[in-house]
């Protein structure tokens, strides 16, 4: 029964993992064509997207590394509690800093947006219904590296061995 909850809890840690609620990659998507964005804005969306894109892999991969640390520490047979709350402390560290960084984009991307431009865009978020949000970014992944915007020459990583 306890391998039981402990498994559930485990299965639930992904959904921990996925970005505040109301953020979004904008700039990456069809939406920032439509907000008319001068040669100017385009120029300074990218810059900043740039500074933060290698911090945030970084602390992506903090998260990844915590969250397979708690749950190596779940699965092992002598299960120490200590080690456990230590694990879930740093997890909660990474998840933090990333929430962090992002929100901090987040906010210079917002100082380039003209009123009508940011009205336009909250009025555009509706349609990223909770959980859109990650089949979008696992469809783009998918279907091979974007052209433009952050990670843009990066080859996506492949989801399931190649079959035989």
């Amino acid at each position: 029964m306890l391998r039981l909850i402990l498994l559930v809890f485990c299965l639930g840690l992904p959904l921990l993992a996925q970005m505040p609620r109301g953020f979004y990659p904008w700039w990456d998507s069809p939406v920032a064509k439509d907000l008319n964005l001068t040669d100017d804005q385009n120029r300074q969306i990218r810059d900043i997207v740039k500074e933060y894109r290698t911090k945030m892999i970084d602390q992506r991969a903090s998260v990844e590394k915590a969250e397979v640390e708690l749950q190596d520490i779940f699965n092992e047979d002598n299960f120490d509690q200590r080690r456990g709350n230590e694990a879930i402390e740093r997890l909660i560290a990474a998840r933090g800093d990333i929430t962090r960084s992002f929100s901090q984009m987040s906010l210079r991307l917002r100082a380039i947006l003209t009123p009508d431009q940011y009205h336009e865009l909250m009025r555009r978020r509706p349609n990223m219904q909770p959980g859109n949000l990650m089949r979008e970014l696992q469809k783009r992944n998918q279907n091979g590296p974007r052209q433009n915007g952050p990670g843009g020459g990066r080859q996506p990583m492949p989801q399931h061995p190649p079959q035989q």
